[in-house]
């Protein structure tokens, strides 16, 4: 992947010509062309394995929020850089490489008692484990369609309840690009993406998921914390 530029800090200064995503004064616009709305949002690339520096505010991705072993677990770095198609390259990864962050996550920082508003989460079953790793979600831009499983909390926050699951059009998050979504750099590739850009997201059903290359490996792994 030569001559692509892998950046959370560069923003596109261009105007942005995506099929169906546009800005509206205030906030960027909620599409609710379907029953389930998709959110517009920043979107910006992650991958297992990352080291922690000042573009993603010194967070590494060795571990995720949910899997304390995620580069053991998914079986190596998931290198932007080196690929093999939608794989890395030089290892056959043992999770799904299509997946996603979302700033939300379901425990208090004492230990894994849940959140008061996980009990709003619009599938949550008090004996549902886990309740967030794993779920699907889509992606789109440019016409093109993507779906991809949950697997870490982020960009930069971990209880933006209202945008994952509420009304707000846009996350809390104020670090540099103000994302609302990571990808992982199967979906980045897979959409087209060279930059930050935006993209419309929204969860779907495991059922409603389209055979493609992010069934071929399906991650399985419930909470590792």
């Amino acid at each position: 992947m030569s001559g692509v530029t892998i950046t959370r800090r560069d923003l596109l200064t261009a105007g942005v010509a995506t099929t169906g995503l546009f800005m509206l004064a205030g906030g960027i616009q909620v599409l609710r062309s379907e029953p389930n709305p998709f959110k517009v949002t920043m979107t910006t690339l992650f991958w297992v394995g990352e080291p922690s520096n000042e573009e993603n505010a010194f967070i590494p991705n060795d571990q995720s929020y949910w899997d304390k072993d995620w580069q053991d677990n998914y079986g190596g770095v998931d290198d932007p850089e080196r690929r093999n198609r939608h794989w890395p390259a030089g290892f056959t990864p043992k999770q799904n490489p299509f997946y996603v962050a979302l700033p939300y996550g379901e425990f208090t920082e004492h230990g894994d008692a849940l959140k008061n508003n996980a009990r709003h989460v619009p599938w949550y079953q008090s004996d549902l484990d886990p309740l967030l790793k794993n779920r699907w979600v889509e992606i789109r831009r440019n016409g093109r369609s993507c779906f991809a499983q949950w697997q870490d909390v982020g960009p930069c926050g971990e209880d933006d309840f209202d945008f994952v699951f509420g009304s707000a059009s846009k996350p809390r998050n104020t670090f540099d690009a103000k994302a609302g979504l990571d990808v992982s750099p199967a979906v980045w590739y897979h959409l087209g993406m060279h930059d930050n850009d935006l993209s419309a997201w929204r969860f779907v059903e495991e059922a409603d998921v389209p055979a493609g290359p992010w069934t071929e490996i399906v991650t399985t792994l419930g909470n590792n914390r």
